[in-house]
């Protein structure tokens, strides 16, 4: 039996709590939705030389005061860990999307910031990715079902992000 943590409602009760049908068709519809449309986004990103990885981090950069984050809020920010993040910032630097810049007062900690050709890049791709998002996912849901997903996957990406910050 693997370690089980204090949250873990197995090692609480000693009873498995198998998905119901239902819960089981949400659970493998996500996972299929989250799989092929990331795998779809990434395919038309292709074309502008851009992964959806490189395109979420240029987003988040874009949107940042000053063009720039620290590592650590980058991470967070597009939910990949600090070593994945730091691989990816080295494959955009070397590319001339991003740089890293060091953070005064703290000789450990790094900023990445968003390149002129980075700003540029993700200024040709938006459009159409922002097409790609609404032909894929957005078009195919009512203003209803979007409601339900906003407020269904809110509470879970703050357990989520809850989790994260303790890791």
């Amino acid at each position: 039996m693997p370690n089980q943590g204090p949250d873990d409602p197995v090692a609480e009760g000693g009873q498995v709590r198998w998905l119901s049908d239902e819960e089981q068709h949400a659970w493998r519809a996500h996972v299929r939705l989250a799989l092929l449309l990331t795998r779809q986004l990434d395919r038309e990103l292709q074309p502008f030389g851009l992964s959806v990885n490189d395109y979420e981090i240029l987003v988040e950069l874009s949107e940042a005061p000053g063009h720039r984050l620290r590592m650590t809020e980058l991470a967070d920010a597009t939910a990949q860990s600090r070593s994945r993040l730091s691989h990816q910032i080295t494959r955009m630097d070397a590319r001339g999307l991003v740089r890293r810049d060091a953070c005064e007062g703290d000789k450990r900690g790094m900023f990445a910031v968003l390149t002129d050709k980075g700003l540029e890049a993700i200024e040709r791709a938006a459009p159409a990715h922002v097409e790609s998002v609404r032909r894929h996912y957005l078009d195919w849901l009512t203003p209803e079902q979007l409601d339900v997903i906003r407020s269904g996957y809110g509470p879970v990406v703050e357990q989520l992000r809850k989790i994260r910050q303790r890791d």
